[in-house]
């Protein structure tokens, strides 16, 4: 891609009203923009950054055998109702009328819909086990929005949610959509803690989340250092921090370490909770008998922004590779004073097209300091700088990571980024 065809405006001042690093980057770096309070677009660059995210979770979710399905956004109240969440779930929950005077609400979850779903589609106990999924905005009508995408009103998010036919399945399904979330999180290239924690007003006897580790992050998680325990201090009969930071950890194995969260997904079994509420029963051996369900969530949009929380330096972002918008971006230096080195430029962009590197090349007539901001503050792994201060077939990369700098063959550069 090349910027002069691009949509890359850049901010060089941070906006005032941005509190976290991430919110502050994403704003500067034209990744969003802000429309309402809590509400924002997602620009070019933004949105092939969630896009990333969204295909490698999607990928992983396939290949454990999850169903993608699209539910709406608009709820009948009804179905609130009748799992008797309506008034449980909070004003978060944002309701309207129709033309009609029916009652509906903007989805902030899928639990009641996936639900009645299931009544409809999973008539036999042979249908079971199922897992649907669906990769949709949700919208919850939070009192103070707040750091960007990450506490917005209206969100990306990933929701999951699995059908068995007694608790043994259940749990094996919970089990396996934790290997699930993990590898997606491993694929991502994020450093996270998986804790116990509460159900909320989902509901469920278990749920775990995940939390990207970040100095931001609101949540305090308490960890052995010896053991895989870990837990969000809500939990724990003690909650203060000074206390707890060295105490035995409650497994009997090591001592406990505090670190800051970002939560980006929860795992819940449900067990009955909703398909009581909401008559979802299957025939087996002439009975009918409660199906068994668990829900999964994965806040896509705020991955975006914790894995910024964990990944920048006071140039700007550096992307885990898996979610970077590009492999590599071309910084080329005076390129319009000098035809052989456009030459050079172009040959060296469709080189690297061709043998499936995304590239994007900052053609714009900008003096290189600016270029070079740029770049810094998009975060892609690896610069290539252009110049006819460099031999004719050589070019500078330099690692957006640690700043390392090589002269390096054309050749040599497109298997270093591979």
């Amino acid at each position: 891609m090349k910027a002069s065809l691009y949509h890359y405006k850049t901010l060089r001042d941070s906006p005032s009203e941005a509190e976290l690093t991430s919110h502050k980057l994403m704003i500067k770096a034209n990744m969003i923009k802000p429309i309402a309070s809590g509400i924002y677009t997602w620009l070019p660059l933004g949105t092939l950054i969630l896009k990333k995210v969204e295909n490698i979770i999607r990928a992983e979710l396939n290949k454990g055998g999850c169903l993608e399905i699209i539910m709406p956004l608009v709820q009948p109240k009804d179905l609130w109702d009748e799992s008797g969440r309506s008034k449980e779930y909070g004003p978060e929950l944002l309701g309207f009328k129709d033309r009609n005077q029916r009652d509906f609400f903007l989805g902030p979850t899928h639990e009641e819909i996936i639900t009645d779903i299931a009544k409809k589609e999973i008539t036999s106990h042979k249908d079971l086990p199922k897992t649907f999924y669906q990769i949709q905005n949700k919208f919850r009508d939070e009192i103070r929005p707040r750091f960007g995408v990450m506490r917005a009103r209206e969100f990306l998010m990933k929701d999951a949610y699995s059908f068995s036919l007694d608790e043994d399945s259940m749990h094996h399904i919970y089990s396996n959509m934790k290997k699930i979330y993990k590898n997606i999180f491993d694929l991502i290239g994020l450093d996270y803690k998986i804790v116990s924690a509460d159900s909320g007003s989902i509901g469920g006897d278990k749920s775990e989340e995940f939390h990207v580790l970040a100095n931001s992050g609101e949540d305090t998680l308490a960890f052995s250092n010896e053991s895989d325990f870990a837990i969000n201090i809500e939990l724990l009969d003690e909650k203060d921090p000074d206390k707890i930071e060295g105490m035995k950890s409650p497994d009997g194995k090591g001592k406990l370490s505090l670190k800051k969260g970002i939560e980006v997904g929860h795992i819940f079994e449900l067990g009955t909770k909703y398909s009581k509420a909401m008559n979802l029963k299957v025939q087996k051996d002439n009975k009918l008998q409660d199906v068994f369900m668990g829900c999964y969530g994965i806040g896509v949009s705020r991955i975006v922004a914790a894995a910024i929380e964990q990944n920048f330096d006071d140039e700007g972002i550096i992307f885990p590779k898996a979610i970077s918008p590009f492999n590599c971006y071309i910084v080329s230096i005076n390129p319009k004073s000098n035809k052989d080195l456009t030459i050079k430029v172009d040959k060296i962009y469709s080189k690297l097209i061709k043998c499936g590197i995304e590239v994007f090349l900052d053609d714009r007539d900008l003096n290189p300091g600016i270029k070079f901001r740029d770049a810094n503050l998009m975060g892609v792994p690896f610069q290539l700088v252009i110049s006819d201060k460099i031999n004719n077939d050589s070019v500078e990369l330099i690692n957006r990571k640690n700043q390392k700098k090589e002269i390096l063959k054309i050749d040599q550069i497109i298997d270093r980024i591979k």
